[in-house]
């Protein structure tokens, strides 16, 4: 089974023009895709930017030509509704001539709080999530339709600018639960951890389309470097998925990660110039099974990053990770 490889467009640590720019280069250096979070925060101060993902999806569509984009995630139950993020999905996929995917998750209140709809338990933030995708196929499917949910409704609406076939959607989990949800409503899976039972549950519960997962790396000519950006940064990281859904704002996110040393860090972040340590960080996520691995550069060393990436780290990667078989 092959494996491909994304570049992470982190928005809470580069202005739009700089993702722009990014994104031209990880197409140079031989990324197949590139997934952009979606924020309206930072997750903590010293990261700095939170531009507008749908902009910077448009212009990163016309300044690329081969390049996948996907959403690395979109919440489409709180800021956002279904509605408006079908009518957005369709219109980057245009832009993009079939390059775009709609990743979907359910959210962080960091993001969704600011509109003051407050943060609901999970367990309904998930059903929220079902109730999305449904809006989501139904609008993305060409349907002209009137729903009504628990949580949402939609009158009478219909996509007048669409692509055909429509871009895939893909659900971010945590969770057996969640994975079962990507297996029912929509084309694949995304994950931030190696977790191999994350894959067998979505596959257990039907899926059979694309697994994403994000790995994090800092690439540095100096790993002390490398540590003290990553710990910048990505101290925040962890803080663990039971946290991170749950903090309200970057100043939040600073308090609950002062005690995070960077040492700490070590075994959540790649740090430094050897390759070796890079490959080790990325095997166990093609081991669990993913086939669509999104490689996220820490820090401002884009440019070497790519350089890395072309000369060491893909040639490497090609010849000594290789997934499980199977679809």
């Amino acid at each position: 089974m092959a494996i491909h490889y994304g570049y992470k467009l982190m928005a809470e640590e580069h202005g739009p023009r700089a993702l722009v720019e990014n994104a031209r280069a990880a197409e140079a250096a031989g990324f197949e895709f590139a997934g952009i979070s979606d924020h309206y925060h930072p997750w903590v101060v010293e990261q700095g930017h939170s531009p507008f993902a749908w902009s910077v999806l448009g212009a990163i569509a016309e300044a690329t030509s081969r390049l996948g984009l996907l959403t690395a995630v979109t919440c489409p139950t709180f800021r956002y509704h279904p509605a408006v993020i079908a009518q957005a999905a369709a219109t980057t996929a245009l832009l993009a001539r079939g390059r775009f995917t709609l990743g979907v998750g359910s959210g962080e209140r960091l993001n969704e709080h600011v509109v003051g709809g407050g943060w609901p338990s999970v367990g309904e933030r998930q059903e929220r999530l079902e109730e999305a995708c449904e809006i989501l196929r139904m609008l993305l499917r060409g349907e002209r339709d009137t729903y009504r949910g628990a949580y949402f409704e939609v009158e009478d609406a219909g996509l007048w600018d669409r692509p055909d076939p429509p871009p895939p959607v893909v659900v971010a989990a945590g969770g057996p639960r969640a994975a079962r949800l990507a297996a029912r409503c929509a084309d694949g899976i995304v994950a931030t951890e190696p977790k191999a039972s994350l894959v067998a549950a979505y596959r257990e519960a039907g899926g059979r389309g694309p697994r994403y997962a994000e790995v994090a790396l800092c690439y540095d000519t100096e790993e002390r470097r490398a540590r003290e950006t990553a710990h910048r940064s990505f101290r925040w990281t962890k803080l663990g998925w039971k946290v991170l859904p749950e903090l309200s704002g970057p100043a939040a996110f600073d308090q609950a990660s002062q005690s995070t040393r960077p040492e700490d860090l070590e075994d959540a972040v790649a740090l430094g110039p050897d390759v070796e340590r890079h490959l080790k960080a990325i095997a166990p996520y093609a081991e669990a099974g993913f086939d669509h691995i999104v490689l996220v550069q820490v820090g401002p060393e884009q440019e070497r990053f790519f350089e890395f990436f072309e000369s060491e780290l893909r040639p490497a990667l090609r010849e000594r990770v290789a997934a499980p078989g199977g679809g």
